[in-house]
């Protein structure tokens, strides 16, 4: 059975490549950070407005990104993120990278395979009266999270 994710749908454009048409690796973290902010932006605004208000601040403290192959200008990508654990004051996301649609079918789990593969762990900072300290992640957020397990 297929993990739940959440899926960003993303089509590559020229800026996002070299002149001989690969994608740039920093793209990825780019789509892993959007990826994160549009489920937050969907499913906990919450966030969004603790964020904007100045009272917590997520830190990203690891990413990374291994490539087995590579996409091309106009590739729509599916960005996939999935929750891979909860840590103390923080949560370890994965995300995959594969083709929005296989040849002749809609994207599924059968035609879904990663040309490439991340991972961001994300702190959760609040504003205290002596500075910023590490919390928990918040109860709503974590709520959220659970459905990506």
């Amino acid at each position: 059975m297929a993990r739940p994710s959440f899926d960003l749908h993303h089509i590559v454009g020229f800026e996002e490549t070299d002149l001989v048409g690969n994608i740039y690796f920093s793209n990825y973290f780019l789509w892993q950070g959007k990826c994160r902010e549009m489920c937050l932006r969907q499913h906990a605004p919450r966030v969004l407005e603790e964020l904007s208000g100045g009272r917590l601040r997520l830190v990203t403290a690891h990413a990374s990104c291994d490539f087995a192959d590579e996409f091309s200008a106009f590739d729509e990508v599916l960005v996939r993120m999935t929750l891979n654990r909860f840590m103390a004051f923080g949560v370890s996301l994965d995300f995959a990278y594969g083709h929005a649609a296989a040849p002749g079918g809609p994207a599924g789990e059968a035609a879904f395979e990663p040309l490439a593969r991340g991972r961001q762990d994300i702190k959760f900072l609040r504003r205290e009266a002596a500075g910023w300290a590490l919390v928990e992640v918040p109860d709503y957020l974590m709520a959220v999270l659970q459905d990506y397990a």
